[in-house]
């Protein structure tokens, strides 16, 4: 009976430890055997890849772990495979490297406000999308000169983006001297730095992104003129893993509809911007 007691005891000592805090993922199921979640979930760790440099979806804190909206989705995929939060390896991901790590097995998946788009489909997989930003230019607060990508097109003024990243090949088309004008880093923070020392006169990536560096910096920097892009992100996992794709499909699908997504958003991003974001819908190719 003693036994009983203790065994049920833990189970709502268990049951209790939200606090309150929001929707609570349900106990993991059962995996098929062979299958990534399987794997993941008797290793009882997974490695996952994200933007360390990015305010409110993935950036470092003094600990060296991240946070943001990205984060988030993350911890959540983990507590569907039966792993607490400690038992996450978090690894950074910056747009040059994102293929190479899920080609070579040094991250299990990735969240790192990754763009969906065919030239990666060849590479790798994705699961959603689970978010859809733009486009849009961050220039010093008081630089009129720029209202937008067209601006740029005398070929007078810098604009830095991320290595290798949709943006930086976005705005190519813009440029007069895309090898003169373009300015490229592997983190957006040194984009940053360097707009505020004045050795370029804009950063362009995508709008969600540069909301929290402005949030940072709000007597300094600005958004100017409208997102010019549509960047779906999803979740990057490896070539032909249909059925961790399928999963995490069907979790990015639950957590639209009990909570957990519009948490993960109010946590994090939502504090730049408060307006919870319309899922869109999974493609399930």
């Amino acid at each position: 009976m003693r036994r009983v007691l203790a065994v049920l005891a833990v189970g709502v000592l268990a049951g209790c430890t939200s606090g309150g805090a929001g929707p609570v993922a349900p106990a993991p199921a059962a995996f098929a055997a062979g299958t990534t979640m399987a794997r993941l979930h008797a290793a009882g760790r997974v490695t996952i890849g994200s933007k360390f440099d990015q305010p409110g979806f993935g950036l470092a804190g003094p600990d060296g772990r991240p946070a943001g909206f990205d984060v988030e989705i993350g911890k959540i995929i983990a507590a569907e495979l039966g792993i607490p939060p400690e038992r996450i390896r978090w690894v950074a991901t910056p747009a040059k490297v994102r293929e190479d790590y899920l080609v070579q097995g040094r991250a299990d998946l990735i969240t790192a406000t990754y763009t969906i788009n065919d030239k990666r489909k060849q590479r790798v997989d994705f699961a959603g999308p689970y978010y859809v930003a733009g486009q849009q230019i961050m220039t010093r607060r008081y630089d009129d000169a720029i209202t937008g990508p067209d601006s740029l097109r005398d070929g007078t003024k810098k604009v830095c983006s991320g290595t290798g990243t949709i943006p930086a090949e976005n705005i190519k088309s813009y440029l007069k001297d895309a090898d003169r004008q373009l300015i490229q880093y592997d983190t957006y923070a040194e984009c940053t730095a360097d707009l505020l020392a004045g050795r370029v006169d804009a950063v362009t990536t995508d709008n969600v992104i540069l909301t929290g560096f402005v949030a940072a910096h709000p007597d300094d920097l600005a958004l100017v003129g409208k997102r010019f892009t549509s960047e779906s992100y999803g979740i990057g996992v490896r070539k032909g893993d249909d059925s961790f794709r399928a999963f995490l499909n069907d979790l990015l699908e639950r957590i639209v509809k009990d909570g957990r997504y519009a948490k993960a958003w109010t946590d994090t991003a939502g504090r730049f911007d408060p307006a919870i974001p319309e899922a869109p819908a999974v493609d399930r190719y």
